[in-house]
């Protein structure tokens, strides 16, 4: 007799069924119930597919149908009913494996946790050799530090407090002068009759640099004579008309 049509132990093909169907009380089609039983009881899937139908037949099982698939299950009227007291010690059971679930899953939480933070942390070698490292800047900084405490050209905080007072008044200036000639720019602009970029050009064009240690001098392209302006270093203007 072939292991298709009888299992080692409980019965024909359809005995197993009929009893995994009711153990497990889920629909299941041929196929998930041919992998589930094939390794166990050695069942073939032709077997299976023709005790399901048999089981179904003979009104032991339910069969429905979606679309190309068929599942069975056990015949719900043909199991016993179970007792309030039955009923009552599987809603206990069903509240404890909760209870169970929900610590198993906050403890998980823990865990993955402690995972990210130790993933993101250093490991020992890599901790060793920043702290190497840090010694090695410790060392370079100390280094440094002396050099500047030993040096005899300190900058002394009135010399300090000059140059930073020094340091205002000329921003102070700049600022200033740029206002000017952002003014003088945007007069002249209004009536001249080509763009800015092409103002611009025809500006630096008439640069002339003047002699060692005097100021640039620029002759605006006007119809009649124009004021020359001073170029200051920070990019501003200045009337004042030395050496003209």
């Amino acid at each position: 007799m072939s292991k298709g049509r009888d299992g080692p132990a409980g019965g024909g093909p359809a005995a197993v069924l009929l009893r995994y169907l009711r153990e497990q009380n889920r629909p299941y089609s041929a196929q998930d119930a041919f992998g589930n039983l094939q390794r166990e009881h050695g069942l073939g899937k032709a077997a299976v597919v023709k005790a399901l139908e048999q089981l179904v037949q003979q009104g032991r099982i339910r069969e429905k149908t979606y679309g190309k698939q068929k599942i069975y299950f056990a015949d719900q009227e043909q199991l016993p009913a179970a007792s309030d007291a039955e009923l009552r010690g599987l809603d206990g059971q069903i509240a404890a494996l909760s209870a169970k679930v929900q610590a198993l899953q906050q403890s998980c939480r823990q865990l993955d946790a402690e995972l990210r933070d130790l993933n993101s942390s250093m490991t020992t070698p890599e901790m060793a050799k920043e702290t190497e490292q840090l010694r090695k800047d410790c060392a370079s900084y100390t280094e440094k530090l002396e050099r500047i405490k030993s040096a005899t050209n300190h900058v002394t905080p009135e010399e300090k407090e000059k140059v930073c007072s020094e340091q205002k008044l000329y921003c102070k200036e700049w600022r200033r002068r740029k206002r000017m000639a952002t003014e003088l720019l945007d007069a002249i602009l209004e009536g001249y009759p080509k763009s800015k970029k092409q103002f611009f050009v025809s500006t630096v064009a008439g640069l002339s640099p003047a002699a060692p240690g005097q100021r640039w001098w620029l002759s605006l392209p006007c119809h009649r004579p124009a004021e020359p302006l001073c170029a200051c270093p920070g990019g501003g203007w200045d009337r004042d008309r030395r050496g003209s």
